[in-house]
């Protein structure tokens, strides 16, 4: 924790009192940022450093494996949905981006079959993406370590598809006025590949 407080000091002392105006401006106007990204939690893959993005300029909801739930409105806690409603619907994003990323815990727990029914979250969570799982393993022949790396990529395709069931955004993309791209981030390289 003292290393995060350092950091905030440090954050404080540099970059805050060098855009004190950006802060009060974002705090008097809001946001309007043009873009949102949808990003793994992964400690590794910080979109706002990884696009050198400005305070209000990237919308950023992250979650495990990046994954996007199909629309299915009810009463229960939808994180994902939600921020895609926000973004799409209140700040009028223009852009959203499905970022998936190599190395991925969630996909390689997916993919070698390692979800329990301990897992009171992560497991249901991981079988939006069962169907990449399938795919993957299909064009890798059966093997695991091919089909994991296939896996990183087929679920950002299955997450992009997940996007055009929200009647909302279906209806912006069809009207131009929002597009859906997928982006991959090599850790071990730095490389960002389009999907």
């Amino acid at each position: 924790m003292e290393s995060l407080m350092r950091g905030y000091q440090r954050f404080m002392e540099r970059y805050w009192t060098e855009n004190r105006d950006v802060f009060q401006a974002l705090a008097a106007k809001g946001q309007a940022p043009r873009a949102m990204v949808i990003a793994c939690c992964d400690s590794r893959v910080s979109p706002e450093v990884i696009f050198d993005a400005e305070p209000g300029e990237i919308f950023v909801v992250r979650n495990v494996a990046n994954l996007v739930p199909p629309y299915a409105p009810d009463s229960d806690n939808h994180g994902t949905s939600a921020a895609l409603e926000f973004a799409v619907r209140k700040l009028q994003v223009s852009h959203i981006i499905v970022m998936g990323h190599s190395l991925c815990g969630g996909i390689r727990a997916l993919v070698e079959d390692n979800l329990t029914d301990d897992d009171d979250f992560i497991g249901p969570w991981m079988k939006i993406a069962t169907v990449a799982r399938e795919r993957s393993f299909v064009a890798a022949h059966g093997v695991v370590e091919t089909a994991r790396q296939l896996c990183e990529h087929e679920s950002i395709r299955v997450s992009l598809a997940n996007l055009l069931t929200f009647p909302w955004i279906r209806n912006r993309v069809e009207h131009g006025d929002l597009q859906l791209h997928g982006w991959f981030f090599n850790i071990d390289s730095g490389t960002l590949d389009l999907i």
